[in-house]
């Protein structure tokens, strides 16, 4: 059979993975003109569906990034710091300027505090190896924050393209379809001028005569619990409104589950206040440390759940990292599910993840 390519953004059409680039359902393969489901809800109905990439893939995509002039957009998920900023950004877009936005502010507590906040995302980009021009907080959802970064996009832009990168789930294009109508005021600007990339999987919508904004597909971070899961599960753990810290107070040998996906143990320590970032859907369970593990065996996808899937459950052993905190309020984060800030001396955690879900620790955030 021969190889067919989407008349929008190049990807090579397939009918097996919606969630990879070139998708299209076997039934259109007969038009005349193909176009991948991404380009034909682009086309027909004003819509930017987000498509995924490995990072090896990413990397070949967007090299063209680097030799082009224009300003990169870093779109950043709040409640997922650590999992969906892009160390390596800096490799890929060369000497383009670069704006960090933080998407789903909504999610976190009202009491917190933006100022700090910025800078704490500025320290965090600048530790990861990025220089930022600017750190925005918005909401995608909500329209939180986009008139102002729209007017900031403009002035920072100097008439040249704009590219948003990102990884997978960080709401990438709910932003890009508000920012259009936002900036427009058209919901069906993407409609009427419709335009295919010019490069495998990007989406170039114009900005005037001369630019275009360029959508660019997600990057697949494999770190974040999201890959490990199934999408009922992925329901529970992703935050749908604002975050209820839970507060625990432990003793030593003391530990606590997170649903069956995270576990985290109080190995030795003064009576302390765990305090716990995830979403208001998922379980915590408390129990003594010397019964952490029957407990696994025993009531994993049952008491202990997400996970649900009996095969996702098999899969998800879970390994240990231990950690040594010395009075500094830290964060013990695990990437794509949430955190727990600790503050004390002398205290000894474990914190148990998936395989390749590598737990870590930071300034506390909050």
């Amino acid at each position: 059979m021969e190889t067919l390519y989407c008349q929008g953004c190049g990807a090579e059409i397939q009918s097996t993975d919606p969630g990879e680039p070139g998708y299209t359902p076997k039934a259109s393969l007969q038009n005349e003109n193909v176009l991948c489901k991404r380009c034909f809800r682009l086309k027909h109905y004003n819509e930017i569906q987000d498509v995924s990439v490995s990072d090896d893939d990413f990397l070949r995509m967007v090299s063209s990034i680097r030799n082009a002039e224009g300003l990169v957009v870093h779109i950043i998920d709040i409640f997922d710091v650590n999992g969906s900023l892009l160390r390596g950004l800096p490799r890929i877009v060369g000497n383009n300027p670069i704006i960090l936005v933080g998407n789903k502010i909504d999610l976190l507590p009202k009491s917190t505090n933006e100022r700090k906040l910025i800078q704490w995302l500025r320290t965090s980009a600048k530790e990861a190896g990025i220089k930022v021009e600017d750190v925005f907080l918005i909401s995608s959802m909500k329209g939180y924050g986009l008139e102002e970064l729209a007017t900031e996009i403009e002035k920072y832009r100097k008439k040249k393209d704009v590219y948003i990168v990102g990884t997978t789930n960080v709401g990438k294009s709910t932003f890009i379809n508000k920012l259009i109508k936002q900036t427009t005021g058209y919901s069906n600007v993407i409609t009427t001028s419709y335009f295919p990339g010019t490069t495998l999987g990007f989406i170039e919508i114009p900005l005037d005569e001369q630019s275009s904004l360029i959508d660019t597909p997600g990057i697949v971070n494999k770190q974040q619990i999201a890959h490990y899961i199934s999408e009922k599960d992925l329901k529970v753990i992703t935050p749908k409104k604002e975050i209820k810290p839970r507060v625990y107070q432990l003793n030593s040998e003391q530990t606590l589950y997170f649903g069956g996906l995270a576990r985290l143990d109080f190995i030795k320590g003064e009576k302390t206040s765990f305090v716990c970032y995830f979403s208001n859907e998922l379980p915590i369970h408390r129990t003594k440390l010397e019964n952490a593990d029957e407990l696994y065996v025993n009531h994993i996808g049952e008491l202990l759940s997400p996970p649900s899937e009996t095969p996702v459950k098999k899969s998800l052993e879970l390994k240990k990292n231990s950690f040594k905190l010395n009075g500094e309020k830290t964060d013990i984060v695990f990437p794509g599910l949430g955190w727990v800030s600790v503050e004390g001396n002398e205290i000894t955690i474990t914190a148990h993840s998936p395989e390749k879900v590598a737990v870590s620790i930071r300034k506390s955030l909050l």
